[in-house]
């Protein structure tokens, strides 16, 4: 007999459990669970359902060959010059600016800031309205200039007007980003370049410029893709000039129907739109992926010196911003207390018929009250929905968080055109076409994101102990993100809620493409009187909500310190 053990002469066998596999336990079905499936079914009917409309309308039949010629061609060359080219100017002056009042001792530079953010807070087809008082054919500086030398100087109407204002309006958007990116950097690089020789601008140049390029790159894409759909600059300034753009083809086909079945030839512009964006923000995510990531310096900020260009340039700078941000306002002003275009500036002259004429017309009186209630109606829908999506994301494991952020911020990158055109499509098959709630689904579709970005931001920064100890204390998870999380977020969601009220109280495309009888809007109303040719009326009504606006985010500004 051998003398081996046997196993059962070898006694009882131990089980290690600690390295046994033990049989996976699901997870039981809570609250979180339920509201994560509410958030799906608010973010499919929200913002999925409007995009799959688009697609699928499109494909209902095919309409390349119209997009290959006549005016749909050449309004997408159009707007594919004009969005490329404001954008490549946003980005250049943009980044000269976080430069100049971020890494320089440029005099008033923190004055200087706030004021080059001014454009920022104008709506674009205010900013075209002002800037016609100015280069405008009996516009003030044309005036002038012709008095001196015999013709204007120049007329802002045309495809290099809309360039030109595409480009105001949106270069404060590149400075926040590069300016973002730009503190990210050590300013050890530029004085070790400093010290070894090179001059402050070739060490900007070697250094930082080379480290800002994903920062740039972003920037151009994120504003190329705003600027491709926008509709209210095109229509002022493109469209006396025969200047037409995507946008603007889109209102003239919903308005006159000047073209055979409408909407699915809007759908086809719709979804090559829709692939461009979601392209921008592939190259984005890419490039975000790529940045480089730099230890902090442990010293404070150096400031480049100047030298002899300090004077000249601070010159230029101030002239500059000043030029862009207080010109159009002084514009506006002259406009709304003159009785009509081409009166000169004098004391008799002025009035204010037209200020009354703006604010007591029964189409500005709806216009302003469906303003106020949509824009605070999608403030709040916004708020609730961003807060529960932001939390979500960001303080619970779910494989589904990255897709459902995902689509939420989708409509952050699709053109504002592109949202309407989808929110057309369905109306009829959900009993709101003709209504102003149709404006106020389109307005939490593009506005969303707002929130869900304002509060995801600190949320990420803060760490998970409060809510773990809310667990320990036995809390389930849908009380300890209550109670935690979102109490936490709270302030941000309100900031964020308030800035889509104010942003969505302003806004034109979608607003003007969903227009329904006793729906206007105020960016509708100051629309209609400057295409009816009532301009120094549309000045005085632009004048009163870019006053209202500036005081708004002032005072938004000033309670969030």
């Amino acid at each position: 007999m051998s003398s081996t053990p046997t196993a059962r002469s070898a006694g009882p066998v131990v089980i290690d459990r600690a390295r046994a596999p033990r049989p996976t336990a699901r997870r039981r079905a809570d609250g979180v669970d339920a509201v994560r499936i509410a958030l799906w079914v608010v973010v499919a009917a929200v913002v999925l359902l409007p995009l799959g409309a688009i697609v699928w309308l499109a494909a209902s039949d095919n309409h390349l060959p119209l997009l290959l010629g006549g005016d749909i061609a050449e309004a997408g060359l159009n707007s594919l010059v004009s969005a490329v080219s404001s954008a490549v100017g946003a980005v250049v002056v943009g980044t000269v600016l976080a430069l100049l009042l971020d890494r320089s001792d440029l005099r008033g530079r923190r004055v200087l800031r706030l004021l080059a953010l001014t454009p920022l807070l104008v709506p674009p087809f205010v900013g075209a309205i002002a800037w016609i008082g100015i280069a405008g054919p009996t516009g003030s500086v044309n005036a002038l200039w012709a008095q001196w030398f015999g013709a204007p100087l120049w007329n802002i109407y045309g495809g290099d007007g809309v360039i030109f204002l595409l480009t105001v309006h949106s270069y404060p958007v590149a400075y926040i980003i590069v300016s973002a990116a730009l503190r990210r950097i050590p300013s050890d690089l530029e004085q070790a370049a400093r010290i070894s020789g090179a001059s402050a601008v070739r060490a900007v140049m070697t250094i930082t410029v080379p480290l800002l390029r994903p920062a740039i790159l972003s920037a151009f894409t994120l504003v190329a893709v705003g600027n491709l759909a926008d509709f209210g600059i095109p229509s002022i300034i493109g469209l006396p000039e025969r200047y037409v753009t995507l946008s603007t083809l889109i209102y003239r086909y919903i308005q006159s129907g000047t073209v055979e079945s409408p909407l699915e030839v809007i759908s086809t512009i719709g979804v090559v739109l829709l692939i461009v964006a979601a392209a921008a923000m592939v190259i984005d995510m890419l490039v975000s992926r790529s940045r480089w990531e730099l230890d902090g310096s442990a010293s404070a900020d150096h400031i480049l010196p100047l030298g002899v260009a300090r004077l000249p340039l601070t010159v230029v700078a101030w002239v500059g911003v000043l030029a862009i941000t207080l010109l159009p306002l002084f514009a506006l002003l002259t406009q709304s207390l003159l009785p009509a275009p081409g009166v000169p500036l004098a004391w008799e002259n002025l009035t204010l018929d037209n200020i009354v004429r703006a604010t007591t017309m029964p189409a500005t009186v709806t216009g302003a009250v469906n303003s106020v209630v949509l824009s605070v109606l999608a403030g709040v829908i916004c708020g609730i929905v961003g807060l529960a999506i932001g939390t979500l994301v960001t303080r619970t494991d779910a494989r589904s968080n990255t897709a459902l952020r995902t689509v939420a911020m989708l409509p952050q990158a699709i053109p504002g055109l592109v949202i309407a055109v989808g929110w057309l499509i369905i109306a009829p098959r959900i009993g709101l076409f003709n209504t102003p709630w149709l404006i106020l689904c389109a307005y939490v579709m593009a506005f969303v994101a707002i929130v869900v970005q304002a509060v995801s931001a600190p949320l990420r920064s803060t760490p998970m102990t409060a809510e773990e100890a809310a667990r320990i204390s036995g809390a389930s998870r849908l009380r300890a993100l209550f109670d935690i999380s979102w109490r936490m977020a709270l302030p941000a969601a309100i900031s964020g809620a308030t800035l889509v009220v104010l942003t969505a109280v302003r806004e034109l495309t979608i607003s003007v493409l969903l227009l329904a009888p006793g729906a206007q809007t105020l960016g509708v109303s100051i629309f209609s009187l400057q295409q009816a040719g009532a301009y120094n009326a549309a000045s005085a009504l632009s004048l009163i909500i870019t006053l209202v606006g500036l005081a708004g985010l002032g005072l938004a500004a000033r309670r969030a310190r």
